[in-house]
C-alpha cells in the first residue's frame, strides 16, 4: 500500500493549496455565521402562552378587532411573513380580527420595519404609525411602504383565554 507513486508534485501542491484555502475560508466565515444566526437563548421554553384578550372573542362583530399582549418574559412566534416579519420571528402582541365570519389572528408587528400597528376601527384597517403602511382586515397591504402582509399567529381558544404558540424565558 503506501503513497501513490503516480501523483505528481503539481497535483500534490494543487490539492494542498485548495485544502489550505478552504480551511482559511471556513475559519474566517465561522464567526460571521454565528453572528448572523445566533443560538437560541439559554432558558427559553417554546410552547403555548396563555393570554387574555382585551375583550371576549364572543363580542367580536364583523369588521372588529381585539388586541392581546404577551405576558412578562414571554412572546409569540410568527407563522409566516416577509420583510421585518419572518417565519419563526418574534412578536409581543397580536390582534384577533373578525372578517367574513372568520376569526384571524395577526401579529402586531408591521412587516416594513417592525413597528407596532394599531387598529383603526372607523376605517376598518390596521395602520402603522411609523411610516404609514396600511393593512386590510385580512392582513394584506393596501398602502405601502410595507411590501408584505401581516404575520399570522397560531392560536387556540381556551374558554375566555387564548393559547398562542410562543416562548417563555425561564430564569437561570
Amino acid at each position: 500500500m503506501g503513497a501513490n507513486p503516480n501523483v505528481s508534485r503539481r497535483t500534490f501542491l494543487t490539492w494542498y493549496m485548495a485544502g489550505l484555502m478552504t480551511a482559511t475560508l471556513v475559519a474566517g466565515l465561522a464567526p460571521i455565521l454565528v453572528y448572523i444566526w445566533p443560538p437560541a437563548p439559554a432558558g427559553e421554553k417554546l410552547g403555548d402562552v396563555t393570554v387574555t384578550p382585551d375583550a371576549p372573542l364572543s363580542t367580536l362583530q364583523n369588521g372588529d378587532a381585539i388586541s392581546f399582549k404577551a405576558p412578562q418574559n414571554s412572546g409569540f412566534i410568527e407563522l409566516d411573513g416577509g420583510g421585518a416579519n419572518s417565519p419563526g420571528g418574534r412578536t409581543y402582541g397580536g390582534f384577533a380580527v373578525m372578517s367574513g365570519g372568520l376569526i384571524r389572528f395577526f401579529a402586531i408587528t408591521c412587516s416594513h420595519l417592525g413597528c407596532s400597528v394599531a387598529f383603526n376601527a372607523s376605517a376598518k384597517r390596521f395602520e402603522c404609525p411609523c411610516h404609514g403602511s396600511r393593512f386590510n382586515l385580512q392582513g394584506q397591504v393596501i398602502h405601502g411602504p410595507a411590501l408584505f402582509p401581516l404575520s399570522h399567529l397560531h392560536v387556540t381558544e381556551s374558554g375566555n383565554d387564548l393559547k398562542v404558540y410562543g416562548f417563555t424565558d425561564q430564569p437561570a
